[in-house]
């Protein structure tokens, strides 16, 4: 079996890159913060930095972590995965495969960055080693 530390996180939010996209986003926060499309931006960013609770676990963690956007992740896995998933969503990647690691219907569902951090550690306690 392989150990935790041969796999990765890939994070995919549900927003395109790019300084404009971020800006944009940034405002919808603001404006029209109930229609805004990407919980797990919510979670781990304010409007403008990271939060200090994730960015803390995710610099202390031992599990591997990649942050993409929907346009990336799209480029770099489309033609092997295609437009099924919707966003945003947690991948568990290993050397053959992606499996969803957290789903976006779970992801919509949280509140918190500590939420969030209490999924991805219970998860990753009952995986293999």
């Amino acid at each position: 079996m392989e150990s935790l530390t041969s796999k990765q996180l890939i994070f995919v939010y549900n927003a395109n890159s790019g300084k404009r996209n971020a800006l944009l986003d940034s405002m919808h926060k603001v404006f029209s913060p109930s229609t805004y499309d990407c919980n797990l931006c919510d979670i781990t960013f304010g409007l403008v930095t990271e939060n200090k609770i994730w960015k803390k676990f995710r610099e202390q963690s031992s599990i591997s972590m990649t942050f993409l956007h929907k346009d990336e992740f799209t480029k770099v896995y489309a033609s092997k995965f295609g437009h099924k998933y919707t966003f945003p969503i947690v991948f568990m990647e290993n050397e053959y495969d992606l499996e969803v690691f957290i789903a976006t219907e779970e992801l919509n569902a949280l509140e918190t960055p500590q939420e969030l951090i209490d999924m991805i550690q219970e998860r990753t306690k009952k995986m293999p080693q």
